[in-house]
């Protein structure tokens, strides 16, 4: 019946032991100033208890209380350790017997691991309750059976309680120890989860709010994931794009060229980038770089791509406008150089006929010959101004009448090739500030090229009326060969024409002049249909 005993006292400490360990599991305890004094305490109240299931057999007396008080100094040091002491001989006592043998005894082990825990103090607990048992087995039997000479015929009985106190501590360390184990990692876990959680978020605030456009996708082409600036960018809503296939949304004329780079990397494992068109929910197609990303799966195999989006239209429109302007500068160094060029013999053939019209008066086209060689020499001055800015002269002046005297200017070769010119203007004055030779240049160029799209005649349209904001609209329409809509944003680049031997100069020099005015050129075209040319000028404050 001893052994069961055994059990029956070694279940009752480990639950003892384990009863606060469980309350502290679903419970946050914060920890208390003095908790050492309260551990103490308790420790001393399962050592109480220990010595009222004291084992009785044969006239000898068996408890585990000195397990109590070991775990209490490894664990709680000497201030837990001795209240559990306290308690624990209290309770021996009271439960009758010797009194001097008990206290002497209770004091030298008291005594002995206050000695033993300055010189231990670094070690862990477990060494520290290895420490402590060994010192506590010395201490039994030198004092026990040899000092006071208690059983001394009987070594058994004193094996037999040491092994008992021994089990005591060995079941109550392993206990702590497994909770302590525990606490660790469920803390570790805490950590873990909380820097996943945070992480999470960093990552989810930075593609929940950036412009780039952020996917997952398959081998199949299915996207698991759209970043929400899906909405913001191409104003898709999330549920309207849950399992597409992603080619859907890409222009037709990228969709081969996107499905071989993806092929190849999905062969390959290599990150490549692209740029390609994305459709935007309005019909407008938006140009992007792609940055696609292999992501390797459980068996170091490819298994989708992480495509990054960012919207490149600025800065293609960045790169044309410096293209654009490094043009300019190759045409304003060009038209200086042709303009000096022309100029000499333009000077000496202007000298030749104002000469030859001294000698013949009677010549009907000296005046003719005379004011197209200014106007020649007019058109190489402003191409002059290509290459160094000058400043120009600025008068007010009717923009009726200067569009009445360009149309009379052009109506012989108008009725000569077939041409109608049609006005129709509102009767009120157009009072603008403005270089008329340099506007003069501007109508000139509009239709002579409205004339070139007719080869066989027809009818031009010229309308002249006021608009909103204190500015009159100037609109030119023919009826020809028309202009298809994807090449009308080029108009008006250095060296981009549609004739074959145009060279784009003269396009370019009328968006210049109108600039200069402070206007604006807009084009609509339809092919076969014709092209509508609308000029804006600002109106002056005066009357003529």
């Amino acid at each position: 019946m001893i052994l069961l005993d055994y059990v029956v006292n070694l279940a009752i400490f480990a639950l003892l032991i384990f009863l606060p360990i469980v309350a502290n599991s679903f419970s946050e305890f914060k920890q208390l100033k003095y908790y050492r004094l309260f551990v103490g305490l308790y420790g001393g109240i399962v050592a109480a208890i220990l010595v009222a299931l004291s084992i009785h057999q044969q006239g000898y007396v068996y408890d585990i209380r000195y397990a109590a008080v070991i775990i209490s100094f490894a664990y709680f040091g000497p201030v837990g350790g001795v209240i559990t002491g306290i308690c624990s001989i209290i309770a021996r006592l009271l439960v009758g017997g010797q009194w001097v043998t008990p206290i002497i005894g209770w004091l030298i082990i008291i005594v002995g691991f206050c000695i033993a825990h300055v010189f231990t103090a670094r070690f862990t607990a477990v060494k520290r309750s290895v420490i402590f048992f060994t010192l506590y087995a010395i201490i039994y039997f030198i004092d026990v059976p040899i000092i006071f000479n208690i059983f001394r015929d009987k070594p058994l009985f004193h094996i037999q309680y040491v092994a008992f106190v021994m089990l005591g501590v060995i079941t109550g360390v392993l206990l702590i120890e497994s909770y302590l184990k525990l606490y660790r990692m469920n803390g570790r876990l805490i950590e873990m989860y909380k820097m996943v959680e945070e992480s999470e978020s960093k990552y989810r605030l930075i593609a929940e709010n950036t412009s780039d456009l952020i996917k997952i996708m398959w081998k199949d082409h299915s996207i698991t994931y759209f970043s929400p600036s899906h909405e913001l960018v191409l104003g898709y809503q999330l549920s309207e794009l849950e399992g597409i296939e992603l080619c859907k949304f890409i222009h037709p004329d990228d969709v081969e060229f996107f499905k071989k780079t993806v092929q190849r990397m999905f062969e390959k494992e290599e990150a490549q980038s692209m740029e390609i068109r994305f459709l935007h929910k309005n019909g407008r197609w938006i140009e992007f770089e792609s940055r696609c990303m292999p992501v390797r799966g459980k068996n170091q195999v490819i298994e989708h791509l992480v495509i990054v989006s960012r919207d490149i239209s600025e800065r293609k429109k960045a790169e044309e406008i410096l293209l654009q302007s490094e043009k300019l500068s190759i045409v304003g160094e060009l038209a200086a150089g042709v303009a000096h060029e022309i100029r000499n013999p333009l000077t000496t053939i202007k000298g030749f006929v104002q000469l030859y019209k001294a000698g013949n008066n009677n010549l009907e086209y000296s005046d003719l010959l005379l004011g197209e060689l200014e106007r020649i020499e007019t058109i190489t001055s402003e191409m002059l101004s290509l290459g160094k800015p000058q400043a120009v002269k600025l008068i007010q002046a009717d923009l009726r009448e200067l569009i009445e005297n360009t149309i009379e200017f052009l109506s012989p070769q108008a009725l000569m090739n077939g041409f109608q010119m049609n006005t129709l203007f509102e009767e009120s004055p157009f009072p603008i500030i403005c270089e008329k030779n340099q506007l003069k240049q501007v109508f000139l160029n509009i239709l002579k090229n409205a004339m070139e799209a007719m080869p066989q005649g027809g009818n031009i349209e010229i309308y002249l009326r006021k608009g909103d904001d204190d500015e009159c609209i100037v609109q030119i329409r023919d009826h020809g060969c028309g202009i298809p809509e994807e090449l009308l944003p080029r108009l008006g680049e250095p060296f981009y024409s549609l004739k074959e031997k145009g060279t784009g100069l003269g396009v370019m020099i009328c968006h210049k002049i109108i600039k200069q005015h402070k206007g604006s050129i807009s084009y609509s075209s339809k092919q076969n249909e014709g092209t509508v040319v609308e000029i804006k000028l600002p109106l002056s404050e005066g009357l003529l």
